[in-house]
């Protein structure tokens, strides 16, 4: 799965307590050969370790260990190295198994626990800033699901929509004295609203940016029957056939999604300036990390690519190298940004993603603090 399939209610049940083991399975992966020729390397190196780690579990009893390999097996069977993103994540139980695709690294680990490890999938789903876009016309409506850099149509919500079609009607066209313009029929308003309503069941159960395509006529009668598209985000006002495929359409949301980015960097730094202003500012890793446990911090914002290893010395983070991180240092975080941004969110802070180097000077994390 990816990213944009990670609601509130999935990553609810992710989280839930599981019989254990629950296994938990990470790595960094490759798009692009030639580097992707060393991942399936890694990933059997790893089964073969989280084999290892289930042999030598006494909590774990023979059938439970081979219910939980047989599922182990059938996900790395499943895997397609063609769909690689920048991490793989598999998790299973004896009862089931799940496959996640990541644009965000993840470091190479096995985890035994009684819940899923969620840290990675939070922190590639917060980076990813997914959005809706509705492509809609006088008699269809399709749903997209997007981020920067790919885009697929949804069937959810009772999307896609096509209006009923009606035979001619001489009669009617007589009485009136022309056919009527396809914008001020009922039967668009009608189509429109419905339109709209679906809209508003979707933004409810997954509340993302939302994006229209759409000649101007279709945008203004949907603004006019319905609520749900006023918040829109961006605006393309050009034709929107039935079969726009998701590269045209990240094509044509290039320009808006390009402005909405440049707006949402300056709004942000507006934010930080003024939390500094109020002396309700903290940057760098370990102050950050610390308001985050305090449940202090109201905005955290991580430049994309930033990642760290920590050592944990006594509640505060101490950078280390990868190469001076033992495998058995339980001290030692590989992921401690995912980490962060999973529990910021868990606090109701709002987590952004900025552009590489835009937070240097702040140790490439900052907050903005409640009090």
């Amino acid at each position: 799965m990816d990213t944009d399939a990670l609601t509130a209610g999935l990553l609810q049940k992710l989280r839930a307590a599981k019989p254990y083991p629950a296994l938990s399975l990470t790595m960094p992966t490759h798009r692009r050969a030639p580097d992707n020729a060393q991942d399936a390397v890694r990933l059997r190196n790893l089964v073969s370790e989280a084999g290892s780690r289930l042999d030598a579990d006494p909590e774990v009893t023979r059938e439970v260990r081979a219910a939980v390999r047989k599922q182990l097996d059938r996900a790395v069977d499943e895997i397609d190295p063609r769909r690689a993103l920048d991490a793989l994540v598999v998790l299973a139980t004896a009862d089931e198994y799940q496959i996640w695709q990541l644009p965000r690294t993840a470091p190479e680990r096995v985890v035994l626990s009684d819940t899923y490890l969620t840290r990675n999938l939070v922190a590639a789903k917060a980076q990813a800033q997914p959005f809706w876009a509705l492509t809609v016309s006088a008699d269809h409506a399709t749903l997209f699901s997007g981020t920067s850099d790919s885009a697929h149509e949804e069937h959810i919500g009772g999307f896609p929509l096509t209006a009923p079609r009606e035979a001619p009607n001489p009669q009617r066209e007589e009485r009136i004295g022309d056919t009527p313009s396809t914008f001020s029929g009922e039967e668009t308003r009608q189509f429109l609203r419905t339109v709209d309503e679906k809209l508003r069941g979707v933004l409810a159960t997954d509340p993302r940016p939302l994006y229209l395509v759409g000649l101007a006529p279709a945008l203004a009668l949907l603004d006019e029957v319905g609520e749900s598209a006023k918040g829109a985000v961006g605006r393309v006002t050009k034709g929107a056939p039935a079969d726009t495929s998701p590269s045209d359409l990240l094509t044509e949301l290039r320009p808006a999604l390009e402005a909405r980015q440049k707006r949402f960097a300056a709004e942000i730094d507006g934010k930080l300036d003024e939390a500094r202003g109020r002396r309700a500012f903290a940057g760098g890793l370990d102050e950050v990390w610390a308001a985050v446990r305090e449940g202090r911090a109201g905005l955290v914002a991580v430049e994309e690519h930033y990642q760290q290893t920590v050592r944990v010395d006594q509640e505060h983070l101490v950078p280390v190298s990868g190469e001076a991180a033992g495998p058995a240092d339980e001290k030692v975080r590989e992921d401690i940004v995912d980490e962060l941004v999973e529990a910021a969110l868990d606090s109701g802070a709002d987590v952004v993603f900025v552009a590489d180097d835009s937070l240097k000077e702040h140790g490439r994390i900052a907050a903005a603090l409640r009090y």
